[in-house]
């Protein structure tokens, strides 16, 4: 049997799939990383079972600099309309908002930088995707913007004190999460030495932040990697009911 075949959306040469890649490839998916910053096309989604779209320094209407992002936009909305199921992460959770009808801005309350606590809303319990999380969870932080309101149908899954919209879903199968579930503590290191004037002007230091990285590596796989399979677990069952016109 072919394996179910997932888009990987990329921004930036640094901001791969990290471990959220390897948990779905682990968990018998294949994936296309498709890099559009360095002129990839982007595919149809109909040649797919899943996409996952990826975070970066962008906002998510930075259209001009970033002439991908309508289109990413585009793609996270047709899978909304037919259900493809699909994963955004910051950026990624940004663009799914924004291409939906929800409202993103730069965060009124600032950066959130660092490991920190997101907080489950009642409705994560019963979420295919998020009820793999178990109460109050830490994930990696690094982001500006902020989602302001979510599309109109969407239901929340975290929240935090700073930014009520950490995770969401749109439709069916669409989820959104402000943080990072993927990075590893290499990748904070290459983000810490891009980002390192924006680090020190919140009062934060790269080596400091990517030593908190590392130092929650454990406790960030073992809280995220079931969330990972089970965004795997919607895939297979998409394809498997043969919702993906495509040959293979």
């Amino acid at each position: 049997m072919t394996e179910p075949r997932v888009l990987v959306v990329q921004h930036e040469s640094d901001t791969g799939p990290g471990w959220f890649g390897d948990w779905l490839s682990a968990a018998g998916l294949a994936l296309d990383v498709r890099h559009p910053y360095a002129g990839d096309e982007l595919p149809a989604l109909t040649e797919y079972d899943g996409l996952l779209v990826l975070g970066g320094a962008m906002a998510p209407a930075d259209d001009e600099a970033c002439p991908w992002l309508p289109a990413t936009r585009a793609l996270l909305a047709e899978a909304v309309t037919s259900a493809v199921p699909a994963f955004g992460i910051c950026l990624g959770a940004e663009l799914l908002a924004l291409g939906c009808g929800g409202q993103v801005r730069r965060g009124l309350s600032g950066p959130e930088l660092g490991v920190l606590g997101v907080d489950l809303d009642p409705a994560a319990a019963d979420d295919p995707v998020f009820g793999a999380l178990r109460g109050p969870s830490r994930v990696v932080q690094w982001h500006w913007e902020e989602i302001a309101s979510l599309p109109e149908g969407s239901v929340r899954l975290a929240s935090s004190p700073a930014y009520p919209h950490q995770a969401f879903r749109v439709g069916e199968a669409a989820w959104g999460v402000q943080g990072h579930p993927e990075v590893t503590g290499d990748i904070a290191a290459a983000w810490a030495r891009e980002d390192s004037p924006l680090l020190v002007a919140e009062g934060r230091t790269a080596d400091d932040l990517v030593a908190e990285v590392r130092g929650a590596e454990s406790e960030l796989a073992g809280t995220w990697r079931p969330l990972a399979e089970a965004f795997a677990v919607v895939v297979r069952d998409f394809a498997a009911a043969g919702s993906t016109p495509a040959p293979r």
